[in-house]
């Protein structure tokens, strides 16, 4: 696995008020998924579900663009970060990282939106990209 190139390219979308649901159903979910920064983050926005379920959306994506599925690394360990100018970011941990380095991923690119129903994640995985 030489030269530049993509990995993998993963989305996800996540309905609000399910994953509003799912929160409120699980006492400790939030702190499951999220991390504490990811949980500051969201909790500085008017519904903080929204931006939640958007880093939701980003931790399956992820596990899409290195091929991998539910139960492969643990949800915290993948984290979405704000660069200096407030772009999201990737930022991994644990299981995810051994998986990314033995794909080679050498930098990510991140896309999260949302609206009122909805939270959308693009995540693509670069090798030679740094």
């Amino acid at each position: 696995m030489t030269g530049l190139g993509v990995v993998g390219l993963g989305s996800d979308l996540v309905e609000i008020e399910r994953f509003r649901l799912a929160l409120t159903r699980s006492i400790n979910l939030c702190e499951r998924l999220f991390s504490e920064a990811e949980q500051n983050y969201a909790n500085t926005h008017k519904d903080p579900t929204k931006s939640l379920a958007a880093r939701f959306a980003a931790k399956e994506a992820v596990m899409k663009a290195l091929g991998v599925g539910l139960g492969d690394f643990a949800f915290k360990d993948v984290e979405v970060v704000r660069t200096k100018n407030g772009a999201p970011s990737i930022a991994l941990r644990g299981r995810a990282k051994t998986l990314a380095n033995e794909k080679g991923v050498s930098s990510w690119h991140v896309s999260l939106t949302h609206t009122d129903t909805a939270a959308l994640a693009v995540v693509l995985a670069l090798r030679g990209a740094n």
